[in-house]
């Protein structure tokens, strides 16, 4: 094997099975009751810019709207709903705060969760005009609609792949810098799995790269900061322990994440969560 098939098998994603963790959902215990949530691996044809699908169904009539709020990851989502606010196709950025999408009566979501970096590559679009926005996705792809029909026109969650997945092959284009894609793919699966990396400067050594062609590739195909994306990745792992039981040293927590000190810590979980660490902990876990 040559020292360029090294360096492709190096950037090449890898297959992903169904997360079987809640991470990025708050409050995953309540929200398990309130609606079926399921997630779904991508298939061969699109792996390379589609990470997984996942599916929202819920029946709240007679019962009041819960809220489901989401730390979501840093990428870019296209959602087929039907919904008491809204029914149709929707192409959603990257969103910086939590999210939060209030159940009322009967719904269901079936979304299309890219690869961080994927939707850019896919579409050659600049995906940083797309961060904390959701617009119709026939604005982006004209044949959404019909699409959107079809796949909310039937049930069976493989199905609904299969359309979507024809419909993706369909749409792709030509590939733009599949190289530059494949170096943010490396870089975020590193942020995301390596604790290790807490700054940004980590990254720029480890791979090589100046930190403003870094920034630049983010903000072309992420859609937002690198510094940022080490942040959500880290506060989405300390939800996730912490909905797990992990309250007993948020010190050694706070250190494990990479933050200089508990208080850095729970001042930034308060910030995005909405409540602090301890607190968020009380509500997560079952009575």
């Amino acid at each position: 094997m040559t020292s360029a098939d090294h360096a492709e098998n190096r950037f090449a994603p890898r297959p992903v099975p169904p997360p079987e963790t809640a991470k990025g959902i708050l409050r995953p215990r309540q929200q398990n009751a309130a609606n079926n949530h399921a997630r779904l691996p991508a298939g061969e044809r699109v792996a390379r810019y589609v990470e997984w699908y996942w599916a929202v169904r819920w029946d709240r009539r007679g019962e009041p709207p819960f809220l489901a709020e989401v730390l979501p990851y840093p990428c870019v989502n296209l959602t087929f709903e039907r919904t008491h606010e809204r029914t149709g196709a929707f192409v959603t950025g990257v969103w910086t705060t939590k999210y939060v999408r209030e159940l009322a009566g009967a719904g269901e979501t079936f979304g299309v969760k890219f690869r961080a970096g994927g939707f850019g590559a896919f579409t050659g679009l600049d995906v940083g005009a797309l961060s904390d926005t959701s617009v119709p996705a026939a604005q982006i792809f004209p044949a959404a609609d019909a699409l959107a029909e079809a796949v909310l026109a039937t049930e069976d969650t493989l199905r609904r792949r299969e359309l979507i997945e024809d419909f993706l092959e369909a749409a792709q284009g030509a590939e733009g810098d599949q190289r530059a894609y494949r170096q943010v793919l490396a870089i975020i699966e590193a942020m995301e799995h390596d604790r290790d990396l807490t700054r940004v400067d980590q990254v720029t050594e480890r791979f090589d790269i100046p930190v403003r062609t870094l920034q630049r590739l983010f903000r072309r195909y992420v859609g937002a900061g690198p510094k940022w994306v080490l942040r959500r990745y880290r506060l989405q792992d300390g939800a996730h322990l912490l909905a797990e039981g992990r309250t007993s040293d948020l010190a050694a927590l706070a250190l494990e994440l990479g933050y200089f000190d508990q208080a850095h810590f729970s001042n930034e979980f308060a910030k995005e969560i909405g409540m602090p660490p301890l607190e968020y902990a009380r509500i997560s876990l079952p009575s």
